[in-house]
């Protein structure tokens, strides 16, 4: 392995001579893989939680039938945990953490402890399954697909509790498996919360054109292995359910260690540092990172766990920082792709193509105040975008992560940038592209 050169910088943090990363899905395996790569020669302990070394989530929901075993790292990226690792322990969970200015020290659920030098908090989510729903399934590990996979088969009566990412992909794949599958999302429009309503009310369409019933504004009540009952009275005959509200950082064994904010994400600085613990630093879907541009981002970002631990392992090192990334969110259902790019904020939309048609379009999150008409925006025409969603557009997704990952915010004219007609880096207001 070809060790990095870059130059050192003062170290703000003392320079470890041993790590233990604790969770080995894609963050805990980045992290070991970039702290190798930088140089780091000291005793590096991989803790994780499912038995099973390191694989990729995305391919979970979005490929559940076409790929039966998991993506493992070590093929699709090269990430080989054993060769990397000095202690590696993938069915030993941490359970607690201990943080002192001299060291830190894990307890795992073995009943041992790790003494080392510092932690990277890796420990990625978990999927919400609310009080009461014991009948429901989940869709977040290997072992979830698995059973969730033998489960389908043609007539299948299916409810999905939530239209966000999961629920959609899922919803999707199961009917086009022969399923007969109903999604029921609390919300007014599939994935408000990620996309806002206005934006989400333009994906509704695509629920009946893949022969799957979606109820919105429809709460759940109940949930039952033979039944959904919703709070307004109606009842879904069901043969499965599948509760897909949303996952939270698995993170509750850290409680008084570190900071937790609302969420349970720990708070860390943008190369992942955890203030007031400085042996302590989080990365992937456990940490809310500061953003130069975007300000706190939350975990959850498939793009935080595959980049972020490059951050972090140079920082650890003492080295000059990498460049750092925005947001990014990608997803493939119900027959479209959807790329999200930047942290959407409150302000207007503005849109290139047709929201909702047949063609490819983008919805453009403008900052503030600004006005998201086509062909208007700030006094001049150009507007700053917090985020951009690229709808059935895979030429453009690349173009746009450069822009988005330039370290400044990302301005347009508008009148450019919602003619589709128009490349949109030939739309960008500012020479620096």
């Amino acid at each position: 392995m070809q060790h990095d050169t870059s130059p050192a910088r003062p170290a703000a943090r003392p320079v470890p001579d041993s790590v233990v990363v604790v969770g080995a899905g894609l963050a805990g395996a980045q992290t070991v893989a970039a702290l190798r790569a930088h140089g780091f020669d000291g005793r590096l302990t991989l803790l994780g939680a499912e038995g099973v070394p390191p694989y990729d989530r995305p391919p979970l929901s979005k490929e559940l039938l076409t790929r039966p075993e998991p993506v493992w790292l070590s093929d699709d990226i090269g990430v080989d945990v054993a060769s990397l690792a000095d202690d590696l322990r993938l069915a030993e969970p941490a359970t607690a953490l201990a943080s002192t200015p001299d060291a830190v020290v894990v307890t795992t659920a073995s009943g041992g402890e790790l003494r080392a030098d510092a932690v990277v908090l890796a420990v990625g989510a978990e999927a919400v399954k609310p009080t009461g729903w014991d009948d429901a399934v989940v869709l977040h590990t290997a072992d979830d697909a698995a059973r969730l996979r033998a489960a389908l088969r043609p007539g299948l009566r299916l409810v999905v509790v939530g239209a966000g990412w999961v629920g959609a992909e899922v919803a999707g794949v199961a009917a086009g498996a022969g399923a007969d599958v109903t999604v029921v999302e609390a919300a007014s429009a599939p994935l408000e919360r990620q996309l806002g309503a206005g934006v989400g009310a333009h994906l509704a369409g695509w629920y009946a054109d893949a022969g799957v019933r979606l109820l919105t504004g429809a709460p759940v009540a109940e949930v039952r292995d033979d039944v959904v009952r919703l709070a307004d009275g109606r009842s879904l005959a069901a043969d499965l359910v599948l509760a897909a509200v949303g996952a939270r950082p698995a993170s509750a064994w850290l409680a008084g260690s570190v900071p937790l904010d609302a969420r349970g994400t720990v708070p860390a600085g943008p190369d992942g540092a955890v203030p007031g613990h400085p042996r302590v630093w989080a990365v992937g879907d456990v940490a809310s990172r500061a953003h130069p541009v975007f300000g706190t981002v939350p975990g959850g970002h498939w793009s935080a766990a595959l980049h972020d631990p490059d951050v972090t392992a140079r920082a650890m090192l003492g080295l000059e920082p990498g460049p750092g990334h925005a947001p990014y969110v990608f997803s493939r259902q119900l027959g479209h792709d959807l790329a999200l790019l930047g942290l959407p904020g409150t302000g207007p939309v503005a849109w290139r193509g047709e929201p909702g048609g047949p063609g490819p379009w983008a919805a453009f999150y403008l900052d503030g105040d600004e006005r998201g008409e086509h062909g208007t925006g700030a006094a001049d025409g150009v507007a700053t975008v917090r985020a951009v969603l690229l709808v059935d557009s895979p030429r453009e997704v690349g173009a746009v992560r450069r822009l988005m990952n330039r370290g400044e915010p990302l301005r347009l004219d508008l009148e450019r940038a919602t003619d589709p007609a128009t490349r949109l880096r030939d739309a960008v207001a500012d020479p620096a592209r």
